[in-house]
C-alpha cells in the first residue's frame, strides 16, 4: 500500500447474529429509514440485497449544521462470507474502495468492521492531504461510524423482536 493513501477503518460489536447484520447492510434501500443521516439511496442497476450500482446521499452533521454528501458506487455482495464491497464511480470520492466484513464473535453477536481506502481527489498539490487530513477522518469516518452506530440499534431492535415471538 501505498504510504499516502487515505485509510480509515470503523469497527463495532454489534448484538445480533451475522446473518442479521448482514440484511440489514446489504438493504441499502432501506438506508434512509434506519439511519437518520442517510438522505436517500436509490439503485441504479442490480438486484435488491445484491450486486448493482447505488446512488448514496448523506448528512455530516457538524453540531446544528449538517453537510451534504452524495456519491456513486457499484456494489458487489457475498451473503456467505457476509462480506460488502463498494467501488465509487461517481462523486468527489470517485475511485474509493470500501469493504464491509461482519464476522461472528464467539459468542454468537457480529464484529463488523468497515475499511475505506482512497488515494484521494484529483486535485493538484493538496488532494491526498486533503484525503487523509479532512475527508477521511472526518467526513467518511464521521459517517461510516453513524451508519455502524444505527445498524446496531437496527440490529438489536430485530433480535429483541425475535426472542418476544
Amino acid at each position: 500500500m501505498v504510504a499516502d493513501v487515505m485509510r480509515t477503518v470503523d469497527r463495532r460489536i454489534i448484538h445480533a447474529p451475522p446473518d442479521v447484520v448482514y440484511q440489514l447492510a446489504a438493504d441499502v434501500e432501506r438506508w434512509p429509514t434506519l439511519l437518520s443521516h442517510y438522505r436517500w439511496v436509490t439503485r441504479e442497476s442490480g438486484e435488491p440485497l445484491g450486486a448493482g450500482t447505488v446512488e448514496m446521499a448523506a448528512w455530516r452533521p457538524f453540531g446544528p449544521l449538517r453537510w451534504p454528501t452524495w456519491w456513486r458506487s457499484a456494489m458487489a455482495t457475498d451473503p456467505v462470507r457476509h462480506r460488502i464491497t463498494y467501488q465509487h464511480i461517481g462523486g468527489i470520492t470517485t475511485g474509493m474502495a470500501v469493504v464491509w466484513t461482519i464476522n461472528p464473535t464467539p459468542d454468537g453477536w457480529s464484529d463488523v468492521t468497515i475499511v475505506h481506502e482512497w488515494n484521494g481527489p484529483q486535485w493538484p498539490v493538496i488532494g491526498r492531504l486533503a484525503a487523509r487530513q479532512i475527508i477521511g477522518p472526518v467526513f467518511v469516518h464521521g459517517i461510516a461510524s453513524r451508519t455502524l452506530a444505527g445498524l446496531a440499534t437496527a440490529a438489536a431492535a430485530r433480535v429483541d423482536v425475535g426472542r418476544a415471538g
